[in-house]
């Protein structure tokens, strides 16, 4: 197909994939060499593994979200309520939300994982403490 279509490829940059346990994971070659297998690959910035669940993509973002979190905490000053919902909007979000669709976590301790970065977020607003999450999470984004 490649060579019809004359289009080159670099085998030492491609990589194949198995997806499900009954693979039989047959070689595949390019250009005269075997392209090498592995478990988990990177696309648009997505992790996906063999088995297609996604726990190492939620850690990823959520260590990523952590890391913002942290940014903001130490970068900025005035914190009230509107200019910290406009971070965390801004960004916070985009790393919990970008490709959501493809990658949507349905187990609960992903979905937990993802939820306790907007937990630790609102913990830290100005006059949030000693509140239940729910309160928080109705007060910050009705305000």
């Amino acid at each position: 197909w490649a060579d019809r279509w004359q289009m080159e490829f670099n085998a030492e940059k491609c990589e194949v994939i198995h997806f499900g346990r009954s693979n039989r994971k047959t070689e595949y070659w390019a250009n005269g060499k075997i392209l090498g297998s592995v478990d988990e690959q990177r696309d648009l910035g997505v992790h996906v593994h063999r088995s297609l669940k996604v726990a190492t993509q939620v850690e990823r973002v959520v260590k990523k979200a952590y890391g913002v979190l942290a940014f903001i905490g130490r970068g900025i000053e005035f914190r009230s309520h509107e200019v910290m919902l406009q971070l965390y909007k801004t960004l916070v979000r985009p790393h919990l939300e970008y490709c959501m669709q493809f990658w949507s976590p349905h187990y609960r301790k992903d979905v937990e994982a993802l939820e306790r970065v907007q937990r630790r977020f609102t913990r830290r607003l100005p006059g949030m403490e000693g509140r239940s999450y729910e309160e928080r999470l109705k007060d910050f984004c009705f305000r």
